[in-house]
């Protein structure tokens, strides 16, 4: 069977999930932010653009299909928003990137953190859901638990938590309660590949993670303890027909980037003891580190190389890319090697600085790519 007919994930050729949103959506979001459309009116310029979005995927040859977050401000705050005890407003400061702040909502507890079902993620999924074939399947991207307790746990928003939770293990066990509420329900409507975003493992492995997180030296490795045990715990009890694989950032907001640093640090953490069935990692540039630390992943785990990247248009050479693949191949066996793009194209509205057309040009590239080294 052709890895494209695959309904499990990774495939060969992927990507993680988000794609640039086209003007007409862009536009459609503000008018209604503006009061000159309606929900509903916004609601059938998104459905549009989805199924326009899902037949460019199937055309360039995917075998695994998203929404491209093209309902979402974010890739994860909209996540979060749903549940009960989190608010949002406009940010005044926005989150400090390299080259600029990225405005994204500050978003914060008002209350305990609760699920109630209806999640909207649900009927985003479904939607996506009802556009498989024979030659494709859904897949739903999320933040990561430990990128929700990060949300809540970090110096920026204590304050407010501390009205809420006395101690981060009570944050952690009601979002863990919350998340597997979430799978179950996620579950129930047909989602067999679930995807976990994760930037908190690159702020851990990032030169300034103490000052980030508040902590000493002894305090960032129980730091990294407790992102993998919400990870982990999150995940207990889940249908073992449920593929879950996580994709781990260094912040992608139009083009620019927030940590650096290799997975040394992490690697026995994240690599060696979270309980998913696939990595995708960064290893776009020198800000990843080298491929050493996968020799961590434990056999017959998946790891999907992000080595080109979205954040230029400049295309990389094919060439290059494979050398890359078998360099990584001294630390995992090629068949279960995996390529993609970096990071989404679009983590938030405003995505990274290129083209559509350039967009799909590098979609294009990992697919040749892919196909060179497997067949």
């Amino acid at each position: 069977m052709s890895i494209a007919y695959d309904k499990k994930t990774p495939h060969r050729f992927d990507v993680v999930g988000s794609f640039l949103r086209p003007a007409r959506l862009k536009q459609a979001r503000i008018d209604w932010k503006a009061g000159r459309i309606s929900a509903e009116a916004l609601a059938a310029v998104e459905d549009e653009c989805i199924r326009d979005l899902v037949a460019k995927e199937k055309a360039a040859g995917l075998g695994v299909i998203t929404d491209g977050e093209f309902r979402r401000e974010t890739w994860h705050l909209d996540f979060m928003w749903a549940f009960d005890g989190v608010a949002h407003k406009p940010t005044e400061t926005g989150l400090p990137f390299h080259d600029e702040a990225a405005k994204i909502d500050d978003t914060y507890l008002t209350g305990k953190i609760a699920y109630r079902g209806g999640h909207p993620f649900i009927e985003h999924f479904r939607f996506v859901q009802d556009l498989e074939d024979e030659k494709c399947v859904a897949k739903l991207t999320i933040p990561a638990p430990a990128q929700f307790f990060e949300q809540f746990a970090m110096p920026f928003n204590l304050k407010a938590t501390r009205r809420y939770y006395k101690t981060d293990e009570e944050l952690a066990n009601d979002i863990v309660v919350a998340y597997r509420a979430f799978i179950a329900d996620v579950y129930a409507a047909g989602c067999r590949n679930l995807q976990f975003d994760d930037c908190s493992w690159g702020m851990v492995v990032d030169p300034h993670a103490e000052q980030f997180f508040g902590v000493d030296a002894a305090g960032l490795e129980r730091v990294k303890e407790e992102l993998l045990n919400v990870n982990n715990r999150a995940l207990e009890g889940r249908p073992a027909d449920l593929t879950v694989n996580t994709h781990v950032c260094r912040g992608n907001f139009h083009s620019t980037w927030a940590c650096e640093g290799g997975y040394d640090d992490v690697a026995d953490f994240l690599l060696a003891r979270e309980n998913v069935d696939a990595f995708f990692l960064e290893f776009d540039d020198a800000r990843s580190g080298g491929f050493e630390p996968l020799a961590k992943v434990p056999a017959g785990k998946k790891v999907v190389l992000g080595l080109v990247t979205t954040k230029s248009a400049a295309l990389e050479d094919p060439a290059a890319v494979v050398v890359r693949i078998h360099e990584a191949e001294k630390y995992v066996p090629l068949e279960n090697l995996c390529l993609s793009p970096q990071c989404g194209f679009a983590s938030c509205e405003i995505g990274n600085k290129l083209t559509e057309d350039e967009q799909w040009a590098k979609v294009r590239l990992v697919r040749e790519v892919a196909e060179q080294v497997w067949g």
